[in-house]
């Protein structure tokens, strides 16, 4: 065991005398020691509950005859975050939460892990460090909100973000905005729709490296707990065969994911983790790829923001491997490979039937022939941008509009909540992305006020930041090369006529290269935002969104 580095031998004496002065016995050392990632805390709603799963891991895995440890991972409430310096600082825990997780995984010789995270970044993160230390490992998350109810209707937080435009556009009351405040949110668990960390929650089970129900079971469910006990129980029987995230997490399992991806219409910063995750484990995933496997997905799922149906509905109607079975139906998945459960993807979504068809539409009635997910490029993004193709409506499928730029979140949001963007602009956000932010900041503030105000059919966006998965609308991130870079959205000018045509995968300023080059000629980089702490430092280090944002290493 890789433990007994730590804990046999003579030369291990001291090591063990601090084993001691932590209580544990000599039958707990004799036995493997499993690191329990917790990424419990008091201020991410997601999290907030995760000392009870913890405690049922544990107990899982002493009854399957190993010994847990826990320690902890940071996570960020991005909702909380959202809309002021603190959004800065979610995408780049990502990498804090992987280097962490390295550091003590192997500081202190674990023989395997458990991960038990919910939202946005801990979830990537986590894969990341599975991948990077590849010994055991297997997740169980959270799980979702409850969706709200307002008025006898399901509600989530991207309606609560949305109420604040239609207050400010004058159509909701302070009254009808408390409402949303206090009923939006009812419990515990990662936001109720397909947002970024139930997309990636989702994903785990796509990928393999969770449990069946990992991406779908309510938070407060007791079924939740039950699943922990046996991702404790499981991670033994992981370790006894050798089965490593490796070996699970595939080129073929990527491929997989991305096609759950897009039956499911995951968030866009999907397109942002599954790179990254996949860079750790030696497989490359490039945006092309994901434009062809969109290419032949059909979109089966329209959960909020999409549409009206939340994960709870998408748990009864069977989750993440009822949705698996479907695409099987027409050979989209490697069903060969090994995954955590011990067990192939074919054995393991053999008999998980579609329960709801309105939910999960069967695969001979999509609600596209193509995946939630679009990669657009052109001489805006000559690199990538990325869309949430699914939650489009369709008289936005094809744009052109005059575009109205910002340099800054902040100036975007008061210039639409003040009334200064019309019917058919497109509203340019730059100098957010990776670097230039530094830290690629979410937009839903800006989407929630277009939608809040009525213009949700009729504006575009576009910014080398992201969205939340919240998001929905003509939302189009990640455009790459980033303005801090001198990409082409840096040379956008006031009223330059931008068209967008997301059927065929293009974004474009209509100006001639000659143009584009004059302009270019004109650049200056401009200085750093931030030039202290740990922002500088990612800064120094990011790349570009259309390889992940991943951190450069030194070069050999």
């Amino acid at each position: 065991m890789r433990s007994d580095n730590a804990k046999k031998g003579m030369q291990q004496a001291p090591h063990r005398s601090l084993f001691n002065a932590l209580g544990y016995t000599k039958e707990e050392l004799d036995k493997p020691l499993i690191g329990i990632v917790s990424s419990y805390n008091e201020i991410v709603p997601g999290h907030m509950h995760l000392d009870k799963l913890v405690d049922a891991v544990k107990l899982g895995v002493t009854m399957a005859g190993g010994t847990p440890i826990v320690f902890p991972a940071i996570a960020v409430c991005d909702g909380i975050a959202m809309g002021h310096t603190g959004m800065k600082y979610s995408l780049v825990t990502r990498d804090l939460i992987a280097d962490s997780t390295e550091a003590m995984a192997l500081a202190h010789q674990f023989d395997a892990l458990v991960m038990v995270p919910n939202c946005d970044k801990n979830v990537p993160g986590l894969l990341m460090a599975a991948a990077r230390l590849n010994i055991p490992t297997v997740f169980v998350s959270g799980g979702p909100m409850l969706a709200g109810r307002v008025n006898g209707q399901k509600r989530s937080l991207s309606s609560m973000f949305e109420a604040v435009g239609s207050y400010a556009a004058g159509t909701m009351t302070e009254e009808e905005v408390t409402e949303f405040e206090n009923k939006v949110c009812p419990t515990c668990g990662s936001c109720s729709g397909m947002y970024t960390a139930n997309s990636m929650n989702c994903l785990t089970e796509a990928i393999g490296m969770g449990l069946q129900g990992n991406g779908t079971i309510p938070a407060p469910y007791s079924e939740r707990i039950k699943l922990a006990k046996h991702a404790g129980m499981k991670i033994m029987e992981l370790l006894e065969k050798n089965i490593r995230p490796r070996d699970i997490m595939n080129e073929k399992a990527f491929m997989n994911a991305l096609v759950v991806d897009m039956a499911l219409g995951c968030s866009t910063n999907s397109m942002l983790h599954l790179p990254a995750i996949a860079h750790e484990a030696g497989v490359e995933i490039n945006l092309d790829i994901a434009n062809e496997i969109s290419a032949r997905t059909p979109n089966l799922c329209h959960l909020a923001p999409a549409g009206p149906t939340y994960m709870e509905d998408l748990n009864e109607a069977g989750g993440v491997y009822a949705v698996m079975n479907e695409l099987d139906k027409k050979g989209l998945l490697y069903t060969d490979i090994i995954t955590a459960t011990g067990k192939t993807v074919a054995e393991n979504i053999a008999g998980c039937v579609n329960k709801d068809p309105e939910v999960i539409r069967p695969i001979d009635n999509p609600y596209s022939e193509t995946g939630g997910i679009a990669v657009l490029k052109g001489n805006l993004a000559p690199d990538s941008g990325v869309v949430k193709r699914s939650a489009v409506v369709e008289e936005m499928m094809v744009h052109e509009g005059p575009a109205r730029v910002f340099d800054c979140e902040e100036d975007a949001i008061a210039a639409i909540k003040g009334g200064k963007i019309v019917a058919g602009d497109v509203v340019v956000i730059r100098y957010e992305g990776p670097k230039g932010g530094p830290g690629m900041r979410e937009m839903l503030n800006p989407t929630s006020a277009i939608a809040g105000m009525g213009l949700g059919s009729s504006v575009a966006l576009i910014t080398d930041g992201r969205f939340s998965g919240a998001s929905r609308g003509a939302s189009i991130g990640h455009v790459s090369p980033e303005a801090a870079v001198g990409g082409p959205i840096a040379l956008v000018e006031e009223g330059d006529i931008i068209k967008i045509n997301i059927p065929e995968n293009t974004l474009n300023v209509d100006i001639s290269d000659e143009e584009m080059a004059a302009r270019r000629a004109k650049w200056q980089p401009r200085e750093p935002k931030i030039t202290t702490g740990y922002l500088a430092r990612y800064a120094s280090l990011v790349t570009s969104g259309n390889t992940g944002a991943i951190l450069r290493t030194p070069e050999k």
